[in-house]
């Protein structure tokens, strides 16, 4: 384990960039081989804009990085934070800081985005798209990166997380985004018993059916274990009934324009079937 963050400690960004093109190629791979829907689309054209909205997710986080590193800094030298309080095992020191930065960096940031409206209209850009694969992972509008970005500091500040464990944390943080929008297809048995620890393919593509209630469920990005603590948890028997994107913007011109997508947050409202939002 002490290897393992010295490794992350000093990792480099050609090899964290190493890791995110290899699990990319890797998921196209499976997606071609086992594929959970097959799906009828142009899938070049749909993997620009989503790997557009990937470089910019990358080049918000390279520059938000100086954020990140001032808190770890100001962790290390006021010895703050609550992996700071007391000594623990290391294996427990690392999956504990984990498991918080998951649930304050990720899952809190999605839950709050989902139940503010002028939040959701930014992260409405994820859930536009009508053909989720491993592409699907990274598509967020600049807008929302920078609130992800901002909890991501407050998870480090909070947690006291070392340099080492931050970037462990963004690198499987990167995988899981690829992982859990992949479109392929898992057992259904193997599927659900991991659903209760980690996110599974299965498990987040209920997240992104068109209409609520699916919509307000299944947060998670690493862990699930919060979706099921808060009761956020939701499973369909087929997964033949899940239709993607989001009811207000299935017309192609809209949610398959690069234009119109970072243009949605500043558009009308327009609430979907059963949202909690009015149109005011």
């Amino acid at each position: 384990m002490h290897d393992l963050l010295h490794f992350f400690t000093h990792i480099s960004d050609e090899v964290r960039g190493i890791f995110l093109v290899g699990g990319l190629t890797l998921f196209l791979l499976l997606e071609s081989s086992v594929p959970l829907f097959k799906m009828d689309y142009r899938k070049l054209k749909h993997a620009g804009i989503n790997i557009s909205f990937t470089v910019i997710t990358l080049i918000v986080n390279l520059i938000g990085a100086v954020l990140i590193l001032a808190a770890v800094q100001y962790n290390e030298t006021n010895n703050t934070g609550l992996l700071n309080l007391m000594e623990l095992p290391l294996w427990l020191h690392v999956f504990g800081g984990l498991i918080i930065m998951d649930l304050i960096g990720a899952w809190l940031i999605h839950w709050i985005q989902h139940n503010i409206r002028w939040l959701w209209k930014f992260h409405l850009i994820h859930h536009t798209d009508p053909n989720v694969d491993v592409t699907s992972g990274l598509r967020h509008h600049p807008g929302e990166n920078i609130f992800r970005l901002l909890f991501t500091t407050l998870a480090v500040l909070i947690t006291g997380a070392s340099f080492g464990l931050v970037m462990m944390y963004q690198t499987i943080s990167a995988f899981f985004a690829h992982f859990s929008h992949a479109n392929i297809k898992m057992p259904l048995a193997v599927d659900k018993a991991f659903s209760y620890i980690i996110v599974t393919p299965h498990f987040h593509k209920v997240h992104h059916h068109f209409v609520q209630p699916h919509t307000d469920s299944n947060y998670g990005n690493i862990f699930s274990i919060w979706d099921h603590l808060f009761r956020t948890a939701t499973y369909v028997k087929k997964m033949d009934d899940l239709i993607y994107g989001i009811d207000t913007h299935m017309n192609p011109e809209e949610h398959s324009s690069f234009k119109n997508l970072l243009m949605i947050p500043f558009q009308h409202y327009r609430p979907p079937i059963g949202s909690k939002f009015s149109d005011q």
